[in-house]
């Protein structure tokens, strides 16, 4: 029972026997409405025109840009309805007067231009239509089929010059897709973009599936636990060659494992001789270092982003709480300090906060709290919600939600704790994990570019 509690990914340690493979539901085509709590001051996005960009898939990327904008919560797209202006080309700065007339704080347009070797040319321009200057100026190439992956990418490149913080939209959600009933669950490791389309399963659901986790140094590199019948298995997975390894048979039950930033190590724990304890595997010389040796049960381990701490929860006390060690196993001390239970720890890419999963009051909750243990905060609670995982820039939370007598659904919520809704995957599932990004964002975003940039 104490080990269901601390596991707060694992609604159960036995092995259930495999169902029938059921189609997914395709994500939303329009998201619901973003949740906004007015008790923490009111929210006020930016009022940005996204003009339809001209060209291949030109109307379909601004309308990816729209919906990724829309769901940080920082943006609010005008409707193109209300625009005065139209046929906008990135040879000309816009008409200002006829922007700053409807609201609008910023105005982004582009183009998709054919090119010889059957790619195309993404350019756009981002104005400010007040200071009547140009803020961004830049262009992506890519093959036409990418149409969606280039719109993240330049919404990563819009919020990063509004909000002055990295984006998150060109990723990827592993996570477990569920389906079947309580009795006979099938359960396969699944990956989907960020916003909820091109869902992939990786598995087959002939194993339950556990903690997928991606390799912070490589968005390529994934781990996961897998439970037949008669074992459990940690497991290196690369998305592009698909390639499967697992990291050895050990005299006991795996769990929750997690790799270090620099994707050298991967920490995990271990069930042996009734006692739960963290171990480290260094991944390129195989060797296996045990960290804890407590009688009590210690798991879920997350790494600092500089590898030199590990977060993991542990009820030696008597109840479930977050600790925190030196990687190499010593100095460990408890950090949380309010009632209820905490279990799944993940440390922000940031460094600074480590956020939570908490029971408390009859409720579960997401939370976050300094790497000290202070200044804890809840972001998020209801009946049930479990394991919270970053996106790479440290400022939204991904969790699984269930409501009483409901399926388990994927949401998101920043870390203010005002914006919060479901993710644009609709099907059930848990246990999700954000991938860094894809790409490293473009290292100038187009800056000073053009007689009418903005001033820097």
């Amino acid at each position: 029972m104490r080990l269901k509690l601390l596991l707060a990914s694992v609604a159960a340690l036995a092995v259930t026997s495999a169902a029938a493979a059921q189609t997914q539901p395709a994500p939303a085509q329009q998201q619901g409405p973003i949740e906004v709590d007015i008790d923490q001051g009111v929210l006020r996005p930016l009022q940005i025109a996204i003009a339809p960009f001209s060209g291949q898939y030109g109307a379909e990327i601004a309308g990816v840009v729209s919906g990724d904008l829309r769901r940080s919560g920082f943006f609010e797209p005008l409707n193109p309805a209300s625009f005065i202006e139209t046929g906008l080309t990135v040879a000309n700065a816009p008409n200002f007067a006829q922007w700053t007339a409807i609201g609008a704080q910023a105005v982004l347009y582009g183009s998709v231009t054919p090119r010889p070797d059957g790619r195309n040319d993404v350019g756009f321009r981002l104005y400010d239509p007040y200071r009547q200057c140009q803020l961004v100026s830049y262009q992506f190439t890519a093959t036409p089929e990418q149409w969606r992956r280039i719109a993240h990418k330049i919404a990563d490149v819009v919020y990063q010059r509004m909000t002055g913080e990295s984006g998150f939209f060109d990723t990827r959600v592993i996570y477990v897709a569920e389906s079947g009933t309580q009795l006979n669950k099938l359960s396969r490791l699944a990956i989907v973009d960020q916003d909820g389309y091109n869902p992939v399963y990786l598995t087959q659901g002939d194993e339950v599936i556990m903690s997928p986790r991606f390799s912070a140094s490589s968005p390529d590199e994934i781990t996961y636990v897998a439970l037949g019948r008669d074992y459990s298995r940690i497991y290196l997975y690369n998305l592009t060659t698909g390639r499967r390894e697992s990291l050895g048979e050990f005299d006991g039950q795996v769990l929750a494992p997690r790799f270090s930033n620099d994707g050298s190590r991967v920490a995990f724990s271990i069930i042996r001789g009734g006692n739960t304890d963290i171990y480290v595997m260094n991944l390129r010389t195989r060797q296996l270092s045990r960290l804890t040796s407590d009688p009590g049960i210690d798991t879920s381990p997350s790494f600092s982003p500089d590898g030199s701490m590990i977060a993991f929860t542990s009820d030696r006390s008597g109840s479930a709480r977050i600790y925190v060690m030196r990687a190499d196993g010593s100095g460990q001390r408890a950090v949380s300090r309010g009632g209820g239970l905490y279990t799944a720890p993940s440390w922000s890419p940031r460094g600074d906060l480590i956020a939570f999963t908490k029971q408390s009051g009859g409720q579960f909750h997401i939370g976050v709290m300094n790497a000290s243990g202070g200044g804890e905060r809840i972001l998020s609670s209801s009946y049930f919600e479990e394991g919270p995982s970053w996106a790479p820039n440290g400022r939204y939370i991904m969790f699984a939600r269930q409501t009483r007598g409901g399926d388990t659904r994927l949401w998101t919520v920043d870390l203010s704790g005002r914006v919060v809704g479901q993710a644009g995957y609709e099907g059930r599932g848990s246990d999700p994990a954000w991938s860094p990004l894809l790409d490293a964002p473009p290292a100038n975003l187009g800056l000073n570019q053009g007689a009418d940039s903005c001033p820097s």
